[in-house]
């Protein structure tokens, strides 16, 4: 049986859909922070302005994943990609204009009722822009994270920079992020 490969963007796909999103700030820094820091979906939608923004409103040089959010417990801090400041600056913003909570308990990303975002809505959303985006096929929201990791390896070469990216605790997970993608073959 053959081995495929978990499904991935292409620089073109992760193009489209950060432009599609451009007119929609939650929705567009959810999309940019899962491709720039390999977040999982469930630690997106748990952050909290306190993870990302200092109390001023500046952004974090390093985003916090508290155990409630962590995976396996493994807390620790996640490096903020200076592209995404801008796009931080901005957020806050939005979120100050929309009058959703500035305080460091409350969470980044709000539905429209101005409550947390669920999970399941972020997924939603992300299948809606891909369809506005004009994809020819539909790819799961684990693929943003799939997509941050194989561009860490492709950038390296190096499995432990990868492995310290993803925060995996087995170097044996890793790999699965570094197969080729279709584009590539």
């Amino acid at each position: 049986m053959p081995h495929l490969s978990p499904p991935t963007l292409t620089h073109s796909e992760q193009k489209a859909v950060l432009r599609a999103t451009a007119c929609n700030p939650r929705d567009h820094l959810i999309y940019s922070l899962a491709l720039g820091t390999g977040l999982r979906q469930a630690q997106i939608a748990g952050l909290n302005v306190g993870d990302v923004y200092t109390p001023e409103g500046k952004p974090r040089s390093r985003l916090r994943i508290r155990p409630e959010i962590a995976k396996g417990g493994r807390t620790g801090d996640v490096f903020m990609p200076d592209v995404l400041t801008l796009k931080l600056r901005k957020f806050w913003a939005h979120k100050a204009k929309r009058r959703e909570g500035l305080q460091p308990g409350d969470p980044l990303f709000c539905s429209q009722s101005r409550v947390r975002i669920s999970k399941r809505r972020v997924q939603f959303a992300f299948r809606t822009w891909q369809v506005k985006a004009g994809f020819d096929r539909l790819y799961p929201f684990h693929c943003l994270r799939h997509t941050a990791i194989r561009a860490v390896y492709r950038a390296s070469r190096d499995l432990s920079l990868a492995q310290r990216f993803a925060r995996h605790v087995s170097p044996l997970t890793t790999p699965v992020y570094t197969h080729p993608a279709d584009e590539e073959l």
